[in-house]
C-alpha cells in the first residue's frame, strides 16, 4: 500500500515564504541606523502582509495593504524623511520622566498577548476560518461592508473623526508659527511716527558706537557734535557692567590737540609784541 503524501496548499508556501521575509525586515526595520534602510524594511513588511492576506482568500485587506498602507502611508513617511533629511540625528535625551519604563511594560504587555494567542491557537484549536466567516454575507468584501456599516458603523465614523482631528492638530501644530501675522514695513513706520509725535522717540536707527572716537568697539559711546555723550549709542547692559569707555578719554587727543595749537598761538602772538 503506497502511503499518502500530505499535500501543501498554497496558503502554507505563502506563509513559509513571506513570514520569514516579513520577521526579517521588522528586525531591519527596528535596527537599522540609516531612515531610508528603515523605511525600506518597512515596504518589505508591508508587502509581505498583503502576500499573506491574499493568500488567505482575504481581497479587500490585500487591496487595502497595498494601496493605504504601502502606497500612501509609506509614502508619507518617505517625505517626512526628505524633509527633515537623512543626515539628522535623534535626541537621546529623555524630556518624559519614565518613558522608558512605560515603554518596556508595554512592550511586555504585547508580547504577552502575542504568547496567549499562539497557545490559544495552538491548544484550543484553528479558529473559524474565513469560508465560515463570509458564508452569512456571500463573500470577503460583503462581509466587511456589512460589520462595518451595520454593527460597527458608530466606532467605524468616531475612528474616521479621530483621525481627521488628529491629521488637523498636526497640521496646526506645525504650522504655528506661520498663523502669526508678521507686521509689515508701513505698520512699523506708522508706528515709529507715532511714538515721535507723542513721546519724542527718534524715528530714525540708533546711532552706532565708536562715531567721532578713536575705537568702534561697543564699548566707546557716540559723540554729538558738541562732545557729549549720544545716551542712544551705549549699550544698557555694558553700563551696567560699567565697562564703557570714559568720555575724558575720548576728548583727551582733541583736547590736547587743541590746547598745544592754541599755546602755539599764544607764542606767536606774544613774539609780535
Amino acid at each position: 500500500m503506497i502511503p499518502l503524501i500530505p499535500l501543501v496548499t498554497a496558503s502554507e508556501v505563502a506563509f513559509w515564504v513571506c513570514a520569514p521575509i516579513a520577521v526579517l525586515c521588522a528586525l531591519g526595520l527596528l535596527l537599522a541606523r540609516k531612515p531610508v534602510h528603515s523605511a525600506i524594511s518597512m515596504a518589505g513588511v508591508m508587502v509581505s502582509l498583503a502576500v499573506l492576506y491574499a493568500a488567505n482568500d482575504a481581497p479587500f485587506l490585500f487591496v487595502i495593504q497595498i494601496i493605504v498602507y504601502t502606497g500612501a502611508i509609506l509614502m508619507l513617511f518617505l517625505f517626512v524623511v526628505m524633509l527633515v533629511g537623512v543626515d539628522s540625528t535623534d535626541s537621546v535625551v529623555e524630556t518624559i520622566k519614565g518613558h522608558r519604563v512605560s515603554s518596556a511594560l508595554v512592550a511586555l504587555g504585547v508580547g504577552l498577548l502575542l504568547i496567549l494567542g499562539v497557545g490559544q491557537f495552538a491548544v484550543g484549536g484553528a479558529p473559524a476560518g474565513l469560508e465560515a466567516a463570509n458564508a452569512q454575507y456571500g463573500g470577503n468584501i460583503q462581509s466587511i461592508a456589512a460589520l462595518l456599516f451595520s454593527k460597527y458603523v458608530f466606532i467605524f465614523e468616531a475612528t474616521a473623526a479621530l483621525l481627521i482631528t488628529a491629521a488637523v492638530g498636526a497640521m496646526i501644530l506645525a504650522h504655528g508659527e506661520e498663523l502669526k501675522r508678521k507686521r509689515t514695513q508701513p505698520e512699523m513706520l506708522q508706528d515709529r511716527v507715532r511714538a515721535y509725535a507723542e513721546d519724542g522717540t527718534h524715528p530714525g536707527p540708533l546711532p552706532s558706537s565708536g562715531v567721532f572716537a578713536r575705537h568702534n568697539a561697543i564699548s566707546t559711546p557716540a559723540l554729538l557734535p558738541d562732545g557729549s555723550v549720544a545716551e542712544n549709542s551705549i549699550s544698557k547692559t555694558l553700563a551696567m557692567r560699567g565697562v564703557i569707555v570714559d568720555v575724558d578719554e575720548l576728548r583727551a587727543p582733541t583736547t590736547s590737540a587743541y590746547s598745544a595749537i592754541a599755546g602755539r598761538t599764544d607764542e606767536v602772538e606774544g613774539d609780535d609784541e
